[in-house]
């Protein structure tokens, strides 16, 4: 499925519910960032060891979380006539910049820490 034809899913869920009214840039950033934090805590407390075992057994928990996070992302981006996928290449282009191979490859660190 393309990613217009996702925004189009959501525009219709949305404006059946007449929720265009909440979706200021503001409120969907909000969104995105407290199911992120949702996502974050189903593997909050959970050791380094067992964070596969985590993932296999709430995987269907943590599929909803990520895709409660793409829906504010897409919902985003269709309402505010964003590019998705012009802007990820652009932004991918700069990471390039950013993260040259040579110099990050096995590495970890940020951008301005090497």
């Amino acid at each position: 499925m393309e990613i217009a034809q996702l925004q189009q899913i959501i525009a219709k869920f949305c404006q059946l519910r007449d929720w265009d009214q909440f979706h200021n840039p503001k409120d969907l950033a909000i969104g995105l960032s407290t199911e992120a934090n949702e996502l974050l805590e189903i593997f909050r407390f959970v050791k380094e060891a067992d964070l596969l075992d985590t993932l296999e057994h709430k995987r269907e928990a943590i599929e909803d979380e990520l895709m409660d996070a793409l829906f504010f992302i897409l919902r985003f981006t269709q309402l505010y006539h964003i590019d998705i996928e012009h802007a990820f290449i652009r932004k991918m282009e700069k990471n390039n910049l950013r993260y040259p191979v040579e110099v990050v490859k096995g590495k970890n660190k940020k951008y301005n820490e090497y």
